[in-house]
């Protein structure tokens, strides 16, 4: 096995190391290097004199013993140190980890505390996945900086290549709608990907459960609610009967009627939690007080109160001991949980009815 580049590889590579690099990758397709430098992109087109996967590993080590003084290359093979032992890198010692043309080393970037826009947008060049755009999206740094908008367009273009993925549909969603960089417009297109979906509705329910997009009207009697200062049935009512409240409600039946995995189960029924906090925080003498209070102002609501009890009793907690016995998903999924949803999907249709 030769030891040495080619002399064209070799005297190219030397004319990039004396060039102010800011990020290498390689196209072991066409066999070419790539290198982003502050004049742009340049190429060297590879001459291996070996065999192609040999060579490319002679290329790695040339460019490791340049950026990292380490001519044993990165250890790639150690993925699970790549991930995690980043945290105490620098802004500097990161930007050479982009230039020995490993794809693991890139992720270590993508993942580390340490990340600036900057790396970012270098890293990207590198690298443009679906899973480090989310990963990179959710540094605020990178949210504030110019790649926000560059990584967001990229999910909203790639939402489609995600399929039946609802793990990847739920994670991108979630990390966009944290991001802050989606114009209202975006934001209102992915919502309504949800109608052929139902997990794109997830994470709006996790994350944004009071600005729900396309709001419904609220219940004919929501203003008949009794207003008691410190009542979480008084708040609870007053919520959901609003116009987003019964957004929440209609969506959240949407979910739980027929959703396609447990991940998608657990994330909307931590949702629903979440959204009764108010009654799932105070204690049995509390709620029943409050309770109490509510019904002697408005005895008409005894019903609407009940399916809020209903409702405050769920969370991802309750599945658990169906899905410690059970991979399924689908419909046979939905058969295994009815007995947990159709309560709930009882007690929001409660609340949803007109008076």
């Amino acid at each position: 096995m030769n030891d040495e580049l080619s002399p064209e590889d070799e005297l190219r590579l030397n004319v990039l190391f004396n060039t102010e690099l800011k990020a290498v990758r390689i196209d072991e397709s066409s066999m070419t290097l790539w290198a982003l430098t502050p004049q742009g992109e340049a190429s060297v087109p590879l001459k291996p004199n070996e065999r192609s996967d040999r060579y490319l590993k002679r290329v790695r080590e040339q460019l490791s013993g340049h950026a990292l003084g380490s001519p044993g290359g990165y250890p790639v093979h150690l993925t699970r140190w790549t991930r995690q032992s980043q945290a105490g890198l620098s802004a500097q010692h990161l930007a050479q980890l982009l230039l020995i043309a490993e794809e693991e080393a890139v992720v270590a970037v993508v993942h580390s505390p340490a990340l600036t826009d900057e790396l970012a947008r270098y890293a990207w060049w590198c690298m443009p996945t679906i899973e480090n755009a989310r990963l990179m999206l959710m540094r605020d740094v990178v949210c504030r900086g110019g790649m926000g908008r560059t990584l967001a367009e990229f999910l909203i273009e790639h939402l489609a290549f995600l399929h039946e993925d609802d793990v990847g549909i739920l994670d991108t969603v979630a990390v966009m709608l944290v991001s802050g960089v989606l114009t209202e417009a975006e934001r209102l297109s992915i919502w309504k990907r949800g109608s052929s979906r139902n997990s794109y509705y997830v994470a709006f329910l996790e994350l944004q459960p009071d600005t729900l997009p396309n709001p419904r009207a609220a219940r004919a009697d929501h203003a008949g609610v009794p207003q008691i200062a410190g009542n979480p049935y008084s708040a609870m009512l007053e919520k959901a009967l609003s116009g987003q409240g019964q957004t929440f409600l209609a969506t959240s039946a949407l979910v739980l009627d027929r959703p396609e995995i447990q991940e998608v189960v657990n994330h909307a029924l931590n949702a629903l939690a979440q959204w009764c906090a108010p009654l799932r925080q105070a204690d049995a003498a509390a709620r029943g007080a409050a309770r109490a209070a509510v019904l002697a102002a408005a005895p008409q609501l005894e019903a609407d109160c009940a399916a809020l009890d209903a409702l405050a009793t769920a969370d991802a907690d309750s599945a658990r001991p169906i899905f410690l016995k059970t991979t399924a998903i689908g419909s046979l999924m939905r058969r295994k949980i009815q007995p947990l949803v159709v309560p709930l999907l009882d007690g929001i249709a409660v609340l949803q009815r007109q008076p």
